[in-house]
């Protein structure tokens, strides 16, 4: 009999609570109150998003306050990012035994596995990396130096005709991971290079594509159906779609109140 894990689709909420509500439910996962969580949702006006360790110079804080833009800061690690028409994904999971608990590299490798047959399934040719990057194959470009997730694609993540499609990150700890995801469906191109200060004429930045970009009658329902038929089928696990619960809402709220919308938090680096 396969496993049940639980399927939440909030669509789009704040900056500050997409990441305060992420944390909330990995946290209860990690305490064994509920099975694994895979969570889809969007944001409800153009937003950033820098990794846990980045700094905050990356970003123009001037531009993002001048066209309010929320800036936060996530709890895993990577890159920075402008979410616009996107579905971002959330997994929350145990690490103590079972399917995640061989480290990051396994489990980022097998949680991409699951979203490059969800892009196979509606249409797409979609690639696996497979091999680390070492200092002697350091892209020629320095995009390693760039402060952009899709501006380079690590291990284990999911490209199209060498093009970075999707752009993950994740966060572990001894009982548990949480790995966040950006699935854009269009690219702001414009935004993304004033609020990162790109060169205008970045080869990389004018090759950059949402899904939409590439199939514009694709439907994002089409889109999420596939996400959740292709994570059952690669871990054997039946998801159930339910809502956050009131503790879980609650929790959310406090933390995104005590940490996610503190400058403390998000200017911290």
């Amino acid at each position: 009999m396969s496993d049940i894990w639980r399927f939440i689709d909030t669509g789009p909420c704040n900056a500050a609570y997409n990441m305060a509500l992420d944390e909330t439910i990995a946290s209860l996962v990690r305490k064994e109150d509920m099975p694994p969580v895979l969570r889809l949702y969007g944001w409800n006006t153009p937003s950033v998003s820098i990794g846990c360790f980045q700094k905050i110079s990356d970003v123009d804080i001037i531009y993002c306050t001048e066209k309010n833009i929320p800036i936060v800061r996530r709890p895993t690690g990577g890159r920075a990012i402008f979410h616009t028409h996107e579905i971002t994904y959330s997994l929350s999971v145990q690490t103590k035994s079972g399917l995640f608990s061989k480290g990051l590299l396994d489990s980022y490798k097998k949680i991409s596995t699951a979203l490059g047959l969800a892009l196979s399934k509606i249409g797409f040719t979609p690639e696996l990396k497979v091999l680390r990057e070492t200092a002697r194959s350091s892209p020629s470009d320095h995009s390693s130096k760039s402060p952009l997730c899709f501006k380079s694609i690590s291990y284990g993540e999911v490209s199209v005709n060498n093009i970075k499609i999707i752009g993950s990150a994740q966060k572990r700890w001894t009982d548990g991971l949480l790995q966040h995801g950006s699935i854009p469906l269009t690219f702001d191109r414009d935004g993304t290079r004033k609020i990162f200060r790109v060169r205008s004429d970045n080869s990389i930045m004018e090759s950059s594509k949402g899904l939409n970009d590439i199939f514009p009658d694709l439907q994002i329902g089409s889109i999420k159906n596939a996400i959740r038929i292709s994570f059952e089928e690669t871990f054997d696990v039946k998801l159930i779609l339910t809502s956050p619960s009131y503790e879980e809402s609650s929790l959310a709220q406090e933390l995104e109140a005590r940490k996610y919308l503190s400058d403390e938090w998000n200017f911290k680096r």
